[in-house]
This record gives structure tokens, C-alpha cells and sequence, in this order.
């Protein structure tokens, strides 16, 4: 059900998909997806959770990892918020479809999955701030803030392999994915830095 529910919500946004649609595709009915979601924004928030939870305990892992060394640089931060994002848009099983349904929860103003998002993850955006704080004294909060949400943005730009660098045939996944964060790193560590 989820799966189906990802890839409709992908396809045709949170209100163009109906849970009729979705019970069809899934070849299930209408009761079993009201016993075990309730109702279609708990459906559209548990496609959230079932890909976000893993994706936020690689990053914060990953910055639990750094956090360790006094050495710890302002690339590495980004690269523990950036990759494993990227990697997860690379997931064979719907990577590529959560990445669209990511960018319709952007796109559309839907302040009940706002909510959703800010009170189950924030906790992961204010480490990483705090993480990014440390190493970036310079700015004030606000402006660090304008800072990541851009850089969020250039994040869901690149998982959506959207932009105008494509993969070569002769380049592996792996490698267009690592180049695609090294280059995400630098640029997102520039704009960081600049006064």
C-alpha cells in the first residue's frame, strides 16, 4: 500500500490521488487501508516516515561519527546532511519516487504535513544547525537558516537528477552519486562561508 501510495502521490500530488486510486493499484480495499492508516494524511505522513526515519538516522549517525573528531570541517558536516540523501534517491526500490513526492511537499502548501515534518524531524535540522553554528560563528541564526534552506533546496534539486548534468552510460550510479555530492559539498561550503 505504501509503495503504491508513493508512487500516486508522486505521480499525481497529495490531492490529485484518491484513496480509491490507491486502493485499486494496490489491489486491496477501501477497509484495509482505513484499519491500518486511518485516514489519507496519516497514508501521505506514513510515506514520509517510512523513508525519512531511515534517512535521518544516516545523517545522524553520520554526524554523530564527526562530531568525534576535533578535526571535523564544515564539508564533512555538509557531507553527512548531503549524502546520504543522495543515496537514498538512488534506492532502486522508490528512491526516485520519494524524491518527487519530497518536492510536491515543498511545492504545495499543505500546512498539516508541514507541521507533520517540523515536529518529527526538526530535532535533525537543529543538530545539524548546531553543528553548522559551531564552525560558522559569523552568521547569526537567521541567516544560517536563509543559508540551509537553500541549500535543502539545491539537495532536492540534485536527488530529482533533474538538472543538466546526466548521468553518462559510461559512468556507474555510484560515481555520478558521489560526484554529484562532491560537487553539492563544495558548492553548498561556499556559500556558507561567504561573509
Amino acid at each position: 500500500i505504501l509503495c503504491v501510495a508513493e508512487t500516486l502521490f508522486a505521480r499525481h500530488g497529495f490531492a490529485g490521488a484518491s484513496l480509491r486510486q490507491v486502493t485499486a493499484a494496490a489491489n486491496v480495499n477501501l477497509a484495509a487501508v482505513n484499519y491500518h492508516f486511518g485516514s489519507k494524511e496519516s497514508l501521505i505522513e506514513e510515506v514520509f516516515r517510512r523513508r525519512l526515519d531511515e534517512l535521518n538516522r544516516h545523517r545522524l549517525a553520520a554526524l554523530a561519527a564527526i562530531g568525534a573528531n576535533p578535526q571535523c570541517t564544515l564539508e564533512d558536516v555538509l557531507d553527512a546532511f548531503v549524502r546520504p540523501a543522495l543515496e537514498q534517491s538512488m534506492d532502486a526500490a522508490g528512491g526516485s519516487a520519494f524524491v518527487r513526492v519530497l518536492a510536491r511537499a515543498y511545492a504545495e502548501h499543505d500546512e498539516r504535513l508541514r507541521k507533520f515534518l517540523s515536529d518529527n524531524y526538526g530535532h535533525v535540522l537543529r543538530e545539524f544547525v548546531g553543528a553548522f553554528s559551531l564552525l560558522l560563528p559569523h552568521l547569526a541564526r537567521e541567516e544560517l537558516y536563509w543559508r540551509l534552506d537553500i541549500v535543502a533546496g539545491a539537495l532536492t534539486y540534485a536527488m530529482a537528477d533533474f538538472g543538466v548534468i546526466k548521468r553518462k552510460n559510461s559512468v556507474s550510479e555510484q560515481s555520478h552519486r558521489e560526484q554529484s555530492a562532491q560537487h553539492l559539498v563544495r558548492f553548498a561550503a561556499a556559500g556558507l562561508r561567504a561573509a
